[in-house]
């Protein structure tokens, strides 16, 4: 963020309600800041001194969720009806009663934490998501993260959609306690790809939960994400955690 607009543009995307029912197909605007590993301890101090300063002067309809991912990536995601939702400024009143320079300062001190940010869009989509309780963001006492990105090429998508489809049918007949929101890229991103995130209490958690995921699905499980991973270009997977201590919620 090299002036004052780009700043004002990364803090409006740190806005974002903390706890919702997602509607089906919801998209999302999401924030990405590549911290430095050297920088990582300060980030948080700007972010939780930011965060101080929105209690102190009482900053309203402003809350936002943050995300850590294991390779330095911090991530701020903002649910959005549409792209007018970017011309909002709703950190305009606590630049307002900051001052102008204290604000500056704030967004100088993230500048130095990281060289790389970016932002992009991405879709959540009911119909291809395994949560029988209900879609939602909110998962307590889940904050780790593993998220599954699954990159396809244009010739491949439909067919790996309709794997997908096969795929979560599955899950519904037996019944699998492994629930998953899965994503899809749009505008800003680098190749088109499917997401799966899958939210745990912690890594053994996880991996407890996959091996008995594994189990329950059986060779029909193993057939179908094998015809799956033919279809791909490319699978990474990332793990993480949401950070609640990095959030902020403005009083009511």
């Amino acid at each position: 963020m090299k002036t004052l607009k780009n700043a004002l543009l990364t803090a409006i995307l740190l806005v974002t309600a903390s706890t919702f029912t997602v509607a089906q197909n919801q998209t999302f605007w999401i924030h990405a800041d590549q911290v430095k590993p050297s920088k990582q301890a300060d980030y948080e101090k700007v972010t939780k001194d930011f965060i101080e300063a929105c209690k102190k002067h009482d900053l309203k309809d402003a809350d936002w969720t943050t995300a850590h991912v294991n390779d330095g990536t911090y991530l701020s995601i903002t649910p959005i009806a549409n792209m007018a939702d970017l011309d909002k400024n709703p950190l305009a009143p606590l630049m307002e009663k900051m001052g102008e320079d204290d604000f500056r300062d704030i967004f100088k001190r993230f500048n130095e934490c990281y060289d790389k940010h970016g932002d992009y869009i991405v879709t959540l989509n009911n119909d291809l998501s395994y949560m029988p309780d209900g879609l939602t963001l909110n998962t307590p006492g889940q904050d780790y993260r593993k998220w599954h990105f699954l990159y396809v090429t244009p010739s491949n998508s439909q067919a790996l959609r309709a794997k997908i489809k096969e795929i979560q049918a599955l899950y519904v007949k037996k019944g699998a306690k492994e629930h998953y929101r899965m994503y899809h890229s749009g505008f800003g991103t680098m190749g088109e790809y499917y997401l799966a995130v899958i939210s745990a209490k912690d890594e053994q958690s996880y991996a407890k939960a996959s091996e008995e995921n594994d189990t329950l699905l059986g060779d029909e499980g193993k057939k179908l994400f094998s015809e799956m991973f033919a279809l791909l270009d490319r699978y990474e997977v990332k793990t993480g955690a949401m950070r609640p201590d990095l959030g902020y919620t403005a009083k009511k």
